[in-house]
């Protein structure tokens, strides 16, 4: 039997909802500290009425412990030359600090796996940042690590 004190109380992913407007952006703040991004409101604001667009290829949850929002996952399907089915994007994973190591991370991925099969997509994919070991430890536990190096370049 798991004592009390070692066992991590459930975590329950749900969908966004037009209610949650606050609570989703005190996640999404938390995601920007960690990667030390500001996106303005505006782009917070368009970026909200997206993800509760049914006709927006993009969608959203957050993992709630005992009613507490402790973290959020962001996808998107899209089209790709690779294949004939949409892929799934997963472009946002956050996990509140005191909340890592509890399989919340895993249960959000899990969540866009399951939507992403629902929707008819073969495939999910995601990039994280080079520095952050502790979440690819478990990434590499639940996907494959593809070799592509990303590169950008901003538009003016």
């Amino acid at each position: 039997m798991v004592s009390e004190s070692t066992s991590h109380p459930q975590t329950h992913i749900k969908p966004l909802s037009e209610q949650g407007f606050a609570v989703w952006q005190q996640q999404w703040q938390g995601y920007q500290d960690f990667y030390e991004v500001d996106i303005p409101q505006a782009t917070r604001l368009v970026t909200w009425q997206r993800l509760l667009d049914p006709k927006e290829p993009i969608f959203g949850a957050l993992a709630l412990v005992d009613g507490e929002a402790v973290g959020l996952v962001h996808w998107i399907f899209h089209r790709s030359c690779w294949t004939v089915e949409n892929s799934c994007y997963l472009q946002d994973l956050y996990v509140s600090p005191q909340q890592r190591g509890t399989g919340a991370g895993r249960q959000l991925i899990e969540h866009v796996y399951k939507e992403a099969k629902a929707a008819g997509s073969t495939r999910v994919h995601w990039l994280t940042h080079e520095t952050n070991e502790t979440a690819m430890q478990l990434y590499d536990r639940i996907a494959v690590r593809s070799g592509f190096v990303q590169y950008r370049k901003q538009l003016d």
